[in-house]
């Protein structure tokens, strides 16, 4: 039979931190712009002109294909809206402060081709953004974005 020892048992103590050292960080709320303020900003923007210039596409697209090309440019310029407010009001709220919007004037889209070249440029644009990107869930929802771009592409490139 096994002896249990006499002494009495240490007890395991946390430390204790000084209260000083648990308190977070004072967000910085200052009025002054960064740059990466400035580029979701810039990218917002320019998806609320993006869904005016689709949406105007949408409504005048002509020939082979016309009819995919109507359908898949509805479905995108009908999800824009949702994704600028929720990226708008994420990091507005992430940041606790508020983004300004300077004007950039809505691009012209001519033809299907011109949708392609542009659903690239705005890809890239968010890639660049997401890159600088510190917030996880501001990432994931410019995931969201590329995501119906890609699908918006697949559809007027290939079916017709």
């Amino acid at each position: 039979m096994l002896k249990r020892p006499t002494e009495p048992v240490k007890k395991l103590t946390r430390p204790v931190t000084p209260e000083k050292e648990i308190k977070a960080e004072p967000v910085n709320t200052s009025n002054t712009t960064s740059s990466l303020d400035s580029m979701m900003s810039n990218c917002i923007s320019e998806l609320m002109n993006a869904r005016n210039s689709f949406h105007k596409l949408h409504l005048g697209v002509t020939g082979t294909g016309s009819y995919a090309a109507h359908k898949a440019l509805n479905e995108l310029y009908d999800q824009i809206p949702d994704f600028v407010d929720t990226l708008s009001e994420g990091y507005q709220g992430i940041t606790e402060k508020l983004m300004v919007f300077k004007h950039i004037n809505p691009r012209t889209i001519e033809d299907v081709s011109d949708a392609v070249s542009y659903l690239r440029e705005l890809y890239a644009i968010i890639n660049k953004l997401q890159a600088m990107m510190p917030y996880s869930e501001i990432v994931n929802n410019l995931d969201l974005v590329k995501d119906a771009i890609n699908s918006t592409k697949y559809k007027l490139l290939f079916l017709k």
